[in-house]
Order: C-alpha cells, then sequence, then structure tokens
C-alpha cells in the first residue's frame, strides 16, 4: 500500500496469450491500488486466452480492449493509451506483462514525473535473480548499434542517443499525444527507441530513476523476460530487431547515416544473432532465417527511403 493519490493514473498493458503473467504481476499492484485504472488491450492470440482475460479483467475491475488480431505492441498500447485518456486519466504507466513493480515504485516514478514536467521516466529494471536487465540504454548513431549506459563509449565523432527501455515507462498523456504515441509500423522492437526518439524531438526529457526498480519477471510473452545474455531468443526478436533498426534510420537520420547504417546491417544483424549464443546456429536455422528476412525487409525499407529522398533532390 502507498498513501500516494494514484487516481491521475492508468496503467497500460498489452497482452498476448499472457492472461497468467497479469494475474501473477499486475494483479497485485492493482489490488493494492483500488484508486488505479487499468486498461488491458488484449491482442487476440487464442479463443480460449480471449476468453481467460476477459474472466481476469471483469474480476479485477479492469478496463479491456479487444482488437480483433494481433495489431503489435505499438498499436496496443496507442489504443490503451486513448482508452485511458478517455476516462479522465493524465498520467499513464506502460507497462509489460512480464513486468513487476511494487505499488511504492510506481508512487515514485507519479512523483518524479510530475516534478519533472514534460518527461517520461522509468525505473532501472532487474532481473528476477536481482541482476540488472536495463539502466538506460544508448543508440550510437553513427552504425545503429545499441549498448548498455554502463558501457558508453565516448570521444570525438561519437554520436548518442539515450533511450529508455519500453518495459516500464510513465509520462504524461498530453506528452505521449504531441509526440505521436508509437510508431504503428514497428510492430515489436525498436518502438520504444523510435517513441524515446520523438519525445525528445517533441521537447519532453527522458528521467531515469536509478532509486527505483522493477523486475522483468521471467516467462516474458516473446521469451525474453529475465534471460541471461546468451540465452537462444525467439524468432520473432531477431526478425523484428533486424527490420525495425532500419525502419527508424529511414524515418529519423539524414542520408549519410542512413547509407553508413545499411552498410554496417548485415555485421549487427550477426550480432544480434549472437546475442543467443552460438548453439543455437548449429541447432537450428530457424534464427538464422529470421535474421536474413529482417536484413532483406530492413534494406527493402532503407532502398525505398532512398529513392524517395533523391527524387525530392
Amino acid at each position: 500500500m502507498t498513501d500516494r493519490d494514484m487516481s491521475p493514473l492508468a496503467v497500460v498493458v498489452v497482452n498476448y496469450g499472457s492472461h497468467t503473467l497479469l494475474e501473477a504481476n499486475l494483479a497485485p499492484l492493482s489490488r493494492s491500488c483500488p484508486e488505479l485504472a487499468v486498461v488491458i488491450v488484449d491482442n487476440l492470440s487464442t479463443p480460449g486466452e480471449r476468453i481467460a482475460v476477459t474472466a481476469l479483467a471483469e474480476a479485477e475491475g479492469w478496463y479491456l480492449e479487444l482488437p480483433d488480431g494481433n495489431e503489435g505492441f505499438g498499436t496496443g498500447m496507442n489504443r490503451g493509451v486513448a482508452r485511458a485518456a478517455s476516462l479522465g486519466r493524465t498520467h499513464i504507466l506502460l507497462l509489460n506483462p512480464d513486468a513487476l513493480i511494487a505499488p511504492e515504485a510506481v508512487a515514485a516514478l507519479l512523483a518524479a514525473s510530475e516534478r519533472s514536467g514534460d518527461a517520461m521516466v522509468a525505473p532501472r529494471i532487474l532481473r528476477p535473480d536481482g541482476t540488472l536487465w536495463s539502466a538506460g540504454s544508448d543508440l550510437y548513431l553513427g552504425d545503429g548499434r545499441i549498448r548498455s549506459r554502463r558501457r558508453r563509449v565516448e570521444g570525438p565523432g561519437i554520436r548518442i542517443e539515450p533511450w529508455l527501455s519500453g518495459a516500464c515507462l510513465l509520462l504524461p498523456v498530453e506528452l505521449f499525444r504531441r509526440a505521436g504515441g508509437f510508431d504503428d509500423e514497428y510492430f515489436l522492437y525498436w518502438e520504444d527507441v523510435d517513441l524515446s526518439h520523438r519525445i525528445t524531438a517533441a521537447g519532453g526529457r527522458l528521467v531515469l530513476c536509478d532509486d527505483v526498480s522493477a523486475v522483468h519477471a521471467e516467462g516474458g510473452t516473446q521469451g525474453e523476460g529475465g534471460q541471461s545474455a546468451g540465452q537462444a531468443k525467439s524468432t520473432t526478436y531477431y526478425y523484428h530487431n533486424v527490420r525495425n533498426r532500419m525502419l527508424f534510420a529511414a524515418r529519423h537520420l539524414d542520408l549519410a547515416d542512413l547509407r553508413a547504417w545499411r552498410r554496417n546491417s548485415p555485421r549487427v544483424a550477426w550480432e544480434i544473432l549472437l546475442q543467443g549464443g552460438r548453439r543455437q546456429l548449429v541447432e537450428s536455422r530457424a534464427p538464422l532465417a529470421a535474421a536474413l528476412r529482417g536484413l532483406r525487409d530492413g534494406d527493402r525499407i532503407a532502398r525505398r527511403e532512398l529513392r524517395r529522398r533523391s527524387a525530392r533532390e
């Protein structure tokens, strides 16, 4: 329990086949803070999951949005934020189903957001074993690589753009709207990098609350929650991380950087694959095939954007 008034806040969660995670991670929070509004967007996975999540939402008093299919993470979040705004909530906590956060931590994030004004705030995110999963990350604009803030490389000519993980973000509804919400084209992965970029472009700030923690619980919806480095990831992870890197470049970079990211794409795709270890590549061709599809589709995006800009010149 917390003495903090949570009535300005809505928690927005996009669900995909994860009602058991919602019951384990989200229900204790909403029961502890009954003034919170909770909006669940259930991207359709199976009829049985739709029945289960509907029953859970009814039992917990949550608001429910029911798309006819799987619209992806960002589009689902946009739908959920619109519902939260219609309820009169001024702030939103965007939360993954596999994220666990205590009421006191939510109260601290809300207070930090209100103090900071135009800011999107995030906690440090831990794995279930207490090791650090995310404390802010950096995007290197010269080559499109991502590193944790703790491993920042600085020097002449190095350009860095910080971003915050979409696993747990709190911000004013007005700032979310001004930034344009999530870009529907990402579907999964890199949408938080893109949102962070557009938050700052809209005059907002990114604030990492080092004294506040959340846990990225095991059993994530795509199989990455709580995993350690070197553990195999899903083909969905590989495809969208490789593809969406070039989508970001096409959306936001100048021609020189877009071309540089495109040239560097095979090398970075290989590095993304190696996040899951080499053993997976011996056991199955699926991860490599997913990365190659991501390379192909990302390159199509880059070439289309290069042609578009050339036609304008």
